[in-house]
């Protein structure tokens, strides 16, 4: 029944087979292998003239390689979810560390701009397989009351890592070649790869894999290409709650990329900045949001489960945890945005009103991701990693659409304009993300059912072929028509 039922409870007991101290680093390491990819994603904005004059080309077309390094990042979670949870997260881990390391190498040596671009969206296909194992590894290992903490806890690295990366590498570009950014991202790398192998347990309840051992090596070829099809993520889409958490997701990273990737463009001239490190330390304000989040919105993302679930008389329903990110989604980011582009556009308020806005959108964020993630995990655990991944793959696109479309939008519409579009979009996700909490049982409801409905024909359609190829039975034949009856 878990192939036709969306929410499936697992046994409590599944959740004691590590201790929690073993819990606590399997977190610290997997934050840790989520901080590489996305950081890689930014730390490159502080030096794109830099890169830029290196391969004599304009800062245009090097944001376009980030705009590509997220298209890229949005489109592996197709493979590495069902490959997660066919072979195992432990595997899977490994074996997209050592390509990032090598990825990450060879962009450091890029002797071109088409060798650039090839190893930034080889490094990006790889790097994504973190987030999505990571999430998944957290489904497996942690109660459904005390996900969303351990998840905060999880994506503060994805998080952190946008918002300092443009910091550090303005540090590195100021006094040191831009190449020497990625020779950090594979030493990193190299760290990732090392506590994987020695830290990292496989988490998973059962391996997809174990289900076709002993077939004929044609029937495992077909069952496996059926488990393992990249088109199993999108085919998760027919149920329209994962579609409204998916633009809830997609919302707040088109948010923070758009804000992020602009900053050297937008602020330095606003402020009469000269150096790469002067606009790296303006990515300090939402990273700083992002450490404190950390501490409190996935504890309130549980604490809002745990409500419900004891006013429903110990009846827990997965769309209750996004109860605690709509006034953030749908409030206080929105408004810190207006603020923010419109203060910058009208040039009022100085240095500390952007940086104070910044600084609110970082902790709110922090109150909605892990909700949305865990949500993930809890609405259907029984395709945890592929639910992910096809998060993980809507909210790079949108955040692929937002680095590539950001710069010039500003430069035709200003930045306050531009700010006020992703304000409006937030409010029009958390709507959406509204109409999931009031609808979204029963929209799974009803699709579970017409997926049963569907399995019980074809195994009454395969029933009746059965009994009419067996001998001395013989089909009923209508003389008038003609045809099987």
């Amino acid at each position: 029944m878990q192939h036709y039922s969306s929410f499936v409870e697992v046994p409590d007991e599944v959740y004691d087979r590590i201790k929690p101290s073993r819990k606590v680093i399997i977190v610290a390491l997997l934050s840790f292998c989520s901080f590489l990819a996305p950081i890689s994603s930014t730390t490159i904005l502080a030096a794109v003239p830099e890169v830029a004059a290196t391969y004599h080309s304009t800062g245009t077309i090097i944001n376009l390689s980030n705009a590509l390094y997220m298209l890229f990042m949005g489109v592996s979670p197709c493979f590495w979810g069902p490959l997660s949870q066919g072979y195992g997260r432990r595997w899977i881990c490994l074996v997209t560390a050592f390509l990032f390391c090598c990825c990450s190498l060879g962009t450091a040596l890029s002797p071109n701009l088409a060798s650039y671009y090839v190893f930034r969206i080889l490094t990006a296909f790889e790097g994504t397989s973190f987030l999505n194992v990571g999430a998944s590894c957290i489904g497996d290992i942690y109660r459904p009351t005390e996900r969303a903490t351990a998840m905060g806890w999880f994506l503060s690295g994805t998080l952190i890592g946008p918002a300092f990366g443009p910091f550090i590498g303005g540090i590195i570009v100021t006094f040191k070649s831009w190449r020497v950014i990625f020779y950090l991202q594979t030493a990193l790398a190299g760290v990732a790869l090392i506590g994987a192998f020695f830290l990292l347990p496989e988490t998973a309840h059962s391996l997809k894999i174990d289900d076709i051992r002993g077939l004929p090596l044609k029937a495992k070829a077909k069952v496996l290409w059926g488990m393992l099809n990249p088109l199993r993520v999108i085919r998760l889409y027919k149920y329209p709650n994962l579609i409204m958490v998916a633009l809830a997701s997609s919302s707040l990273v088109w948010n923070m990329y758009s804000l992020l990737t602009p900053i050297r463009y937008v602020l330095n001239p606003r402020f009469d900045l000269t150096t790469p490190i002067q606009s790296g330390l303006f990515y300090l304000a939402p990273g700083c949001g992002y450490i404190l989040g950390t501490f409190f919105g996935g504890r309130y993302a549980d604490y809002i489960t745990i409500k419900w679930t004891a006013e429903r008389g110990g009846v827990r329903i997965p769309e209750d945890r996004l109860r605690s990110c709509l006034p953030f989604m749908g409030i206080a980011i929105p408004a810190c945005m207006l603020i923010y582009g419109w203060s910058v556009e009208k040039r009022f308020g100085g240095i500390a009103l952007p940086v104070i806005m910044m600084f609110c959108q970082g902790v709110a964020q922090l109150f909605c991701f892990p909700s949305l993630n865990t949500y993930c995990l809890d609405v259907n655990q029984a395709h945890a990693a592929e639910v992910i991944a096809g998060n993980y793959m809507i909210r790079y696109l949108f955040a692929a659409l937002g680095s590539a479309t950001v710069l010039p939008a500003i430069e035709k519409i200003g930045v306050g304009w531009f700010s006020t579009i992703s304000a409006g979009f937030l409010v029009a996700s958390s709507l959406a993300t509204l109409t999931a909490v009031i609808w979204g049982k029963n929209w799974r409801d009803s699709i579970d059912k017409k997926r049963r409905a569907k399995r019980d024909l074809q195994h009454d359609a395969e029933d009746s072929g059965e009994k009419s190829e067996k001998p001395g039975i013989m089909p009923k034949i209508d003389e008038k028509d003609k045809h099987i009856v």
